[in-house]
């Protein structure tokens, strides 16, 4: 199956912002919108965009209208999510996705917008953007890595990524739909509307702010539903500001993956740069990739590669 590429941009076209999740205050997200406009594009802030009710971004209701008012809008070609943190799963009664369907358009993002790359790129067929969010933009863009791929794959460029050899690596080669996200997101998806399917394809995790145990724990559900027996490669993203108990739990992130995922027959590419970290690299979410891991590192390739980085 191949899903649904929604048109690349051009100069001129306008991103929709908005915030799903938690609330945003204006000069968090500033320096992203000077640099958007700054390389050509208008951006175009939902109304509720600044609401606040608790630590949401608005009601509910609010954020799925202004979430729908993008996918609409003619003029927005991409729907950029202000911030994640908690809230982007509260939505999915209020929007209609089928007319995302219909008129295809890029949903850009990470962590809590995982709840977005799973429904969409599972059960809606169209490809998403795992990447970077105006929250997370620098305040000296200049050479910023995270934020000039994101311009250009939005433009068209596929990116092809190697990443340095990792002691964990299983070497092998896969190629299959590339789907997941953060990691914590996805294993409360789980037996829910908004799963995501793990038949044949590359999963990709990363978590950001979790307790040792807890990954271990969502890494023996994630085998107890047999998704991982399901899947035809692993890619591992940055696990960042993990926390321990008082008594140890005895072993790393990275350490408890290797662990959950040894007998499998594989290719397994840990320490790639995304997630809650800099560089966050953008991943085609719902694109077909070919993942290779060999001696000398790892290789991703998006299908129509057109350039390397």
């Amino acid at each position: 199956m191949t899903n649904i590429t929604p048109p690349y941009l051009s100069h001129g076209d306008t991103i929709g912002l908005i915030a799903t999740a938690r609330a945003v205050v204006r000069d968090e997200i500033m320096q992203a919108v000077k640099y958007l406009t700054s390389k050509g594009f208008m951006v175009k802030t939902a109304p509720h965009l600044f609401s606040k009710q608790n630590q949401f971004a608005g009601t509910d209701e609010e954020r799925a209208q202004d979430f729908m008012e993008m996918v609409e809008d003619p003029n927005v070609k991409a729907i950029l999510c202000a911030r994640g943190g908690y809230g982007t799963v509260r939505i999915l009664d209020y929007i209609n996705l089928r007319k995302l369907q219909l008129n295809p358009k890029w949903i850009i993002g990470y962590s809590d917008i995982t709840v977005l790359h799973s429904i969409i790129t599972t059960w809606y067929g169209v490809e998403t953007l795992h990447a970077i969010m105006p929250i997370s933009f620098p305040k000296d863009l200049t050479g910023d890595k995270s934020v000039q791929m994101l311009v250009d794959v939005l433009t068209g460029i596929n990116p092809v990524y190697e990443v340095e050899p990792n002691s964990y690596n299983k070497k092998g080669s896969a190629q299959g739909i590339l789907t997941g996200g953060n990691l914590s997101i996805l294993v409360n998806l789980i037996g829910t509307d908004a799963d995501f399917s793990a038949q044949g394809r590359i999963l990709f995790i990363e978590d950001v702010d979790e307790y040792l145990y807890h990954i271990d724990r969502m890494m023996m559900q994630l085998r107890r539903t047999g998704k991982l027996k399901a899947i035809s490669g692993l890619i591992v993203g940055t696990f960042t500001k993990m926390r321990d108990n008082e008594v140890p739990f005895g072993s790393d992130a990275y350490d408890i993956i290797h662990s959950a995922t040894r007998d499998l027959k594989i290719p397994i590419c840990f320490g790639f740069p995304a997630g809650h970290s800099e560089p966050n690299l953008p991943l085609i979410m719902g694109r077909q990739i070919k993942l290779d891991v060999t001696n000398e590192g790892s290789k991703v390739t998006f299908e129509s590669e057109l350039t390397a980085y």
